[in-house]
C-alpha cells in the first residue's frame, strides 16, 4: 500500500475548507526518488540521486481558483500553501467552468506498479549494469567506434489527492530505463543508433537487447544514400509509430479541441481513419509504463477508446474541460508534478494490435521504404492542418525484406490521409517510455522528398 501519511497530510489540507462560503478546496502531494548514472570510456561520468517532496494546494471560490505549492511536507508549510492559494483566488479572473472533480463511482483499477526491489537497489549495482552496458556494446562489433554515452535512470514516486468534493486517493510506482548511444563507422563515414530497456526494477530491463538494438541500429545504416523521391508505401518502426501516437493524443484532448487546435475538432462520429484502426488510452493496463490507478485530480482511471473501427468516438477530457464540453471527465487529468495544476492529457495510448509480424508486413508491402527514426516533428507537424513532413532515415524494402540504408530524405503526407491509408498495424506492440505504445505500422501512399 502507499505511504498513508501523504493521504492524512492530503485529506487534513482539504478538510480545512471553509464550505460555508462555498470554497472547494484540493491537496495534492507528492514524494519522488530518482537516481541517474552516465558511463563514459570505461568510467562513471555522472552519478546523482535526488529527492523532491511537495504539496500543491487549489481553491476554488466564486469562479475564481487560487494556486499555490510548497517544497515541503510538514504540516506548517501545507498550511502556508493553503493560505496563499486563497490569497490568489483573490487575484484570478472569473471562470465559469472552474471547480474540483467530484467523486464519479467508478472503481480504480488494483494496479501492482512498485518494485520493493528497485526501492532497495544499491547504487554501486546501477552503476555497474551502466558499465556492463557500455563494455557490451563496445565489443559487439569491431565498427562500433564509440560510445557517446550509456544511461540509467529511475523513479520511485508516491503521491495522493485529497478534495473537499470528497475525492481520497492515493497511489504508487517505480519505473526504471537503460539507455545507450553509439556511433559506428567504416572509413570517414559514420551513423549512430540508440537502444533502450525500461521495467519497474533492474531485473526487468533486458542489457542484451539494449545494446543489440544500439549496434544493429548504428550499423545498418553504414552506406546510406539519399534516395530518388517516390511516392510509395512506408513501414514505421515502432519507435516512430509511438511518436506517431503521441502525436494523435495531443489532437485528442478536450481542452486543445476546445481552443481549436486539433484536425479532429467537430468531428465525433465520422470515419477519420480506415476501418480496420482503433486507437485506445487505457492508463489501466498494467503494462504500460504510463499506468496508474488515479488521475491528477483522484479519479479512477478508465480505459479510453478515442477512434474504434476508424471511426471518432470521443475526446479526452480532466474536469474542467469536460464542464466547458458539457460532458464528464474520462479521468485524463495529468500534472507535471505537485507545483503544477491538472491538464488534459494520455498516459497509455495504444493502437489495438493486428496479427502480422514485423516481416510479414514487409513481405506484404514488396517495396517501400521502412523508417527507422524521423526528426523535426515539432516544426514538422501541424496539429491543426494535419500537414505532416519530417526528416527520415531508414532502409529501403526491396521484394519484401529490408535492403539498402537511406537517409537525408523527406516523408509527407497528413495525419488524416494517414489514418485513412493505414494498410497494417503490426502484432508486436511495446509499451516504450513515455505515453504511447508502439507496433510496427505500414501506411501507403506517401511522399517520400529525396533526391
Amino acid at each position: 500500500m502507499p505511504d498513508r501519511s501523504l493521504l492524512e497530510l492530503a485529506r487534513a489540507v482539504a478538510a480545512d475548507a471553509d464550505e460555508a462560503a462555498g470554497e472547494e478546496v484540493e491537496a495534492y502531494v507528492a514524494n519522488s526518488r530518482e537516481t541517474s548514472v552516465r558511463a563514459f570510456a570505461g568510467d562513471v561520468e555522472q552519478l546523482a540521486s535526488a529527492e523532491s517532496a511537495g504539496i500543491g494546494v487549489r481553491v476554488v471560490r466564486s469562479g475564481r481558483v487560487g494556486f499555490a505549492w510548497v517544497a515541503s511536507l510538514g504540516e506548517s508549510s501545507a498550511r502556508e500553501a493553503l493560505a496563499a492559494a486563497r490569497d490568489n483566488v483573490t487575484y484570478a479572473s472569473v471562470d465559469e467552468h472552474a471547480g474540483l472533480a467530484r467523486p464519479d463511482g467508478l472503481p480504480a483499477a488494483e494496479l501492482d506498479l512498485w518494485r520493493d526491489q528497485l526501492a532497495a537497489t544499491p547504487a554501486d549495482e546501477k552503476v555497474a549494469l551502466v558499465l556492463e552496458l557500455e563494455r557490451a556494446v563496445r565489443a559487439a562489433d569491431r565498427r562500433i567506434r564509440q560510445v557517446v554515452h550509456a544511461d540509467y535512470s529511475d523513479g520511485l514516486t508516491e503521491s495522493a489527492v485529497a478534495t473537499s468534493t470528497g475525492i481520497f486517493a492515493s497511489s504508487r510506482r517505480t519505473i526504471c530505463h537503460l539507455f545507450v548511444y553509439a556511433i559506428a563507422g567504416e572509413g570517414d563515414e559514420t551513423q549512430t543508433g540508440f537502444g533502450y530497456s525500461a521495467g519497474r526494477s533492474l531485473p526487468e530491463l533486458d542489457l542484451d537487447r539494449c545494446a543489440r538494438d544500439a549496434v544493429d541500429r548504428a550499423t545498418r545504416m553504414l552506406g546510406a544514400t539519399k534516395p530518388r523521391s517516390a511516392q510509395l508505401p512506408v513501414v514505421l518502426d515502432r519507435r516512430v509509430s509511438a511518436t506517431l501516437l503521441g502525436i494523435l493524443a495531443g489532437t485528442l484532448s478536450g481542452e486543445e479541441v476546445a481552443k481549436g487546435r486539433s484536425l479532429f475538432a467537430n468531428r465525433v462520429g465520422e470515419q477519420v481513419a480506415h476501418g480496420g484502426l482503433t486507437l485506445v488510452d487505457d492508463p489501466t493496463a498494467p503494462e504500460a509504463l504510463g499506468a496508474t490507478p488515479f488521475d491528477a485530480e483522484g479519479l479512477a482511471t478508465r480505459r479510453n477508446v478515442l477512434i474504434e473501427r476508424g471511426r471518432l468516438t470521443g475526446y479526452l477530457y480532466d474536469t474542467h474541460s469536460a464542464r466547458a464540453a458539457g460532458t464528464q471527465s474520462t479521468g485524463a487529468a495529468v500534472r507535471g508534478g505537485y507545483w503544477t495544476t491538472p491538464g488534459v492529457g494520455a498516459r497509455a495510448i495504444s493502437l489495438q494490435p493486428g496479427e502480422l509480424s514485423q516481416e510479414q508486413i514487409l513481405s506484404d508491402v514488396g517495396d517501400g521504404l521502412f523508417v527507422q527514426s524521423i526528426s523535426g516533428v515539432h516544426s514538422g507537424v501541424n496539429r491543426v492542418s494535419g500537414d505532416f513532413s519530417v526528416g527520415a532515415e531508414g532502409l529501403m524494402i526491396r521484394d519484401g525484406a529490408l535492403a539498402e540504408p537511406v537517409r537525408e530524405m523527406t516523408i509527407a503526407s497528413t495525419l488524416q490521409r494517414m489514418l485513412q491509408h493505414v494498410r497494417h498495424v503490426g502484432a508486436d506492440l511495446e509499451w516504450l517510455p513515455g505515453q504511447a505504445a508502439g507496433m510496427t505500422l505500414a501506411i501507403d501512399d506517401v511522399s517520400l522528398g529525396g533526391a
